[in-house]
């Protein structure tokens, strides 16, 4: 059996970057957490961390901190589940970590969850990365949780279907008008406000509608939603914004479609541990409560 002293000493020094972080969090000495790591690495027979300026976890390590974070909520509901457990007391806040792309995090996923929250004394920890990228957190064990286009469920996991995020291309009425219909082409000489360089919606735009692989044309990269529609406002380029936030827009300068009646789908997935503690499984029925009032059903 692993032990819990070790197991938790690995995880404070991931959680908190260092050996001297950890040391001050577990109230131990340097030495002792050194010790504990070196212990847990030798009855493992493997590294753990890889240590330098910033210490990281292997995938080994990455592994074990999942599982002490998993064992940190099953032992929240086991302690409240106990006879003669005070049914009175608030419930202790539990946090759980997630990853969601940052559109559906400004549209439907925290007003969804925000209610389950509340009642549950849940505290969230949000990992915001592209929505084609979100399961590695998840396959790293730093999430329980992620909003992800990956179907296939991974390792330990389940994949449950959300719904369909739909995006159109838009741009300043301004822009649009003077591109008129020679699309893509004059388009195409205009800068696209992308949201980071992950992100690849426009290609499977310009893929699915112009049959345009791999084109090239000039990129403003606005990685912060509030921001990402300002640009477009501004007329500084096109880009794709989802269905949810462009009904969201009264009061706001407008943005015409470019195309209008052509958008892309993307397919949403939530991926969550196969066997969640209650915290989790109370968040993940919240999530798919919300993606069924707001995401397109196939």
């Amino acid at each position: 059996m692993l032990d819990v002293r070790q197991l938790e000493a690995l995880a404070a020094v991931i959680e908190g970057g260092s050996f001297g972080a950890a040391a001050k969090a577990l109230s131990l000495t340097l030495a002792a957490v050194s010790l504990r790591i070196k212990s847990l690495e030798a009855a493992l027979g493997q590294r753990l961390l890889v240590r330098g300026k910033q210490v990281r976890a292997t995938p080994a390590g990455q592994a074990l901190v999942g599982h002490v974070r998993q064992l940190r909520l099953m032992e929240a509901d086991l302690i409240a589940g106990l006879p003669g457990a005070d049914a009175g007391a608030a419930a202790p806040l539990q946090s759980l970590s997630v990853a969601v792309n940052a559109d559906s995090l400004a549209s439907w996923f925290l007003p969804g969850v925000a209610p389950a929250l509340q009642q549950h004394r849940l505290l969230l920890d949000v990992v915001v990365d592209d929505q084609d990228h979100t399961h590695g957190a998840l396959k790293s064990g730093d999430v329980t949780g992620c909003v992800t286009t990956l179907a296939h469920a991974m390792r330990g996991c389940v994949a449950e279907p959300l719904g369909i995020m739909r995006y159109r291309c838009v741009a300043a009425p301004a822009l649009v008008g003077e591109w008129g219909s020679a699309l893509p082409h004059r388009m195409l000489r205009s800068p696209a406000v992308i949201f980071n360089r992950k992100d690849a919606l426009q290609d499977a735009w310009l893929a699915q509608h112009f049959n345009l692989q791999g084109a090239l044309y000039p990129r403003h990269f606005v990685p912060a939603v509030d921001a990402f529609e300002l640009a477009l406002e501004l007329g500084m380029g096109w880009g794709m914004v989802p269905d949810l936030l462009l009904r969201a827009r009264a009061g706001r300068a407008p943005l015409h479609e470019v195309l209008p009646g052509h958008p892309v789908d993307v397919v949403l997935y939530w991926q969550h541990w196969a066997r969640e503690p209650l915290a989790a499984e109370r968040l993940t029925q919240a999530i798919k409560q919300a993606a069924r009032h707001c995401l397109l059903q196939g």
